[in-house]
């Protein structure tokens, strides 16, 4: 069965090579074309933090990170810390499964001002015992139309906003679509009319290609 990944690079190669070992054929085209963008670092002596909520972020925040590398980084999932010890952080602790419980995490051990370093367009973090400052390093820009035989495959959505844009460019073609998402609000952003919609058991790359076999299978 195929799968189309819609996740921007280099995220839809990996997901790529997890569904072909679960026996699955990958259609990669990303929705969103990821780039750096120009930004001015504030001075690190002000936090004590640095969280990560997407891979994008220490792959596209350049030299100007440097100096954030010493503070205690929390990463959203195994492959944003992997992303994040790439660019060099050494203190890190991989948060569970969105923003909302990372900075609930970094509360927990007792940090007060933290840096996010984000997209152009992201979720605000906020907790009452963290002041977080929201840096975008990086943009995905949308493409303007659905790839060719987007109907003939299981539809893979790694986020909300892959999901909104997805929804927004399919139009007509709903009722002939069968979506995974990721996550209940990956689901809810795409909205109701498709084929099917089923969501992972956990918002996890590896939990969303072992529903897309199991959807496949059946």
């Amino acid at each position: 069965m195929k799968v189309l990944i819609l996740r921007p690079q280099p995220g839809a190669d990996q997901t790529a090579a997890r569904a072909r070992a679960l026996g699955l054929e990958p259609l990669v085209s990303p929705l969103f074309a990821v780039r750096p963008l120009v930004w001015t670092p504030p001075d690190p002596a002000a936090f004590d933090a640095v969280l990560l909520t997407s891979a994008n972020a220490p792959r596209h925040g350049g030299g100007a990170m440097t100096p954030f590398l010493g503070l205690l980084c929390y990463a959203v999932g195994e492959s944003t810390a992997e992303a994040a010890r790439a660019a060099g952080f050494t203190g890190l602790r991989a948060g569970p499964s969105d923003g909302a419980a990372l900075i609930a995490l970094a509360a927990a051990d007792g940090m007060t001002s933290a840096v996010h370093f984000c997209g152009r367009e992201h979720v605000a973090l906020r907790h009452p015992a963290v002041t977080v400052t929201a840096i975008a390093v990086y943009a995905a820009d949308p493409i303007a139309r659905l790839p060719e035989g987007t109907g003939e495959a299981l539809v893979l959505l790694h986020s909300p906003r892959a999901a909104a844009l997805f929804a927004r460019l399919a139009g007509g073609q709903r009722e002939t679509i069968r979506i995974a998402a990721i996550s209940p609000q990956t689901a809810d952003a795409a909205g109701e009319g498709w084929a099917s919609v089923d969501v992972a058991a956990e918002p996890r790359d590896h939990a969303l290609l072992a529903l897309a076999a199991k959807l496949c299978q059946s």
